[in-house]
């Protein structure tokens, strides 16, 4: 092999490297989750704008609050190094197999944090940024580090982290806080339960491998399979609060009754199946909990652009 091949066979482990490692960093960020960011954020920036921002305050909030998930999820998994390699959902985590060290982990969501901050800071108002760092705090902390071990409601009370956006998005645009967003971090609160607990049943058995009290590992599926019930009509009631509150028209008002009307019937379905002793299926109530909240934000969008 002349010298030629051999620098070209090191440029192409180079690069191949290079970009393990690059990917490897941006998966410490749980890219997944951050596309749920984007659906609750944007939709609500319009609703307190009452039409289109500015394109410039919707991309500097979008890359503010995608950095500052990023960062959240980054800390979350380092945290979690532990128990993420006895799990078979989270086995392939970068800190799992060692494409991230510990320590670049830190240092990476230490930097996502402060950058975060500051950059919604600078680009958007102080209120957005306080609101960021508090949901890093919340998820980090309070979730993380307390909740998450100790308790069969952590999701409940540790959820309250994914509801910071429609906050963050709602105060940047207005640089304050009203009834409507409180109402939105409330329906998003009442989701997450229903959201996560049908995964927590699918992967009850890994939980209950690592001592993690997820209460689909908890309790029986009939059980819940009823709190699964419960959180759904509290979330698809509290969708409808925003209607008077937030003077919603007819697209949202029948988005929420639609696709909320659809929501509950798949939680009842979860529910029926555990009671008869039938396979509950609970990924179905997990997917369609992210397509109703996909679709009720994308209705909370389109609503204050048409005339009705």
């Amino acid at each position: 092999m002349d010298i030629s091949t051999t620098s070209h066979v090191i440029a192409t482990t180079d690069r191949r490297s290079v970009g393990r490692t690059v990917r490897a960093y941006v998966a410490l960020t749980k890219p997944r989750v951050l596309e749920l960011l984007l659906v609750t954020t944007v939709p609500v920036m319009i609703l307190a704008q009452g039409g289109l921002p500015n394109l410039w305050l919707i991309f500097a909030t979008v890359i503010g609050g995608s950095l500052s998930a990023g960062s959240a999820a980054a800390f979350n998994m380092y945290l979690d190094r532990d128990i993420d390699a006895h799990m078979q959902r989270t086995e392939n985590r970068p800190l799992v197999t060692g494409e991230v060290s510990p320590r670049g982990a830190v240092i990476f969501a230490w930097t996502l944090a402060v950058f975060s901050t500051v950059w919604l800071w600078v680009f958007t108002n102080p209120l957005a940024a306080g609101l960021s760092a508090a949901a890093i705090f919340f998820y980090v902390v309070i979730y993380t580090m307390i909740l998450k071990r100790r308790t069969e409601q952590n999701i409940v009370w540790g959820g309250i982290a994914g509801c910071f956006p429609v906050l963050i998005g709602w105060s940047a645009v207005t640089g304050s806080l009203t009834w409507a967003p409180l109402i939105l971090f409330a329906l998003v609160f009442l989701w997450t339960p229903p959201h996560y607990w049908p995964l927590s049943m699918k992967y009850a058995d890994q939980y209950d491998e690592v001592d993690v009290p997820m209460l689909g590992a908890t309790r029986s599926g009939s059980q819940v399979g009823l709190q699964v019930i419960l959180y759904a009509w509290a979330t698809v009631a509290c969708s409808l609060l925003l209607i008077p509150v937030a003077s919603m028209g007819l697209v949202y008002t029948v988005s929420a009754l639609v696709f909320g009307g659809w929501f509950i019937y798949e939680s009842h379905r979860l529910y029926s199946r555990a009671v008869r002793g039938g396979e509950p299926r609970p990924m179905r109530v997990f997917h369609a909990s992210i397509t109703y909240l996909t679709l009720l934000f994308v209705a909370i969008a389109v609503d204050p652009l048409l005339p009705f």
